[in-house]
């Protein structure tokens, strides 16, 4: 597919299906409404109407050795996130600054968790801010 990042990298990631990361984040996109994706600056990316970009899909960005998402984040989860597991969550170049958020998708994902992760960066994008939703 194109606009697709280099696969290759990360050939053993599940199952033997380096693609298998991106199917699960395509479930999970397909669940917001608005939502499309497109190739941005050479990664699969998540937009909102076409528009904002709320999640990106990097495969050994710059030969970092990560297989991650870059996401918008709420305000302060950045910052919590990475201190409470470093192993798992990064502060991303180019869009860190801004409070988004970098999550690993090495071994044993934690889809659920991901899937949450996913939905507050599009909550983030539609409502214009870096407040959470509550969700009842």
């Amino acid at each position: 597919m194109a606009g697709v990042g280099d696969i290759r990298a990360f050939t053993d990631v599940v199952d033997g299906d380096p693609m298998a990361p991106l199917e699960h984040l395509r479930a999970i996109r397909e669940t917001l409404p608005e939502t499309n994706e497109r190739p941005s600056h050479g990664a699969p990316s998540f937009f909102y109407r076409d528009k904002k970009c709320f999640l990106m899909f990097m495969d050994n960005h710059h030969d970092d050795g990560r297989l991650a998402i870059w996401c918008a984040a709420p305000e302060g989860a950045q910052e919590l996130l990475v201190a409470a597991d470093p192993e798992l969550f990064f502060r991303p170049p180019y869009v860190g600054h801004r409070g988004w958020l970098g999550v690993m998708l090495h071994g044993d994902v934690d889809w659920d968790e991901v899937s949450g992760i996913v939905e507050d960066a599009y909550d983030v994008v539609v409502s214009g801010t870096r407040t959470r939703r509550r969700r009842d």
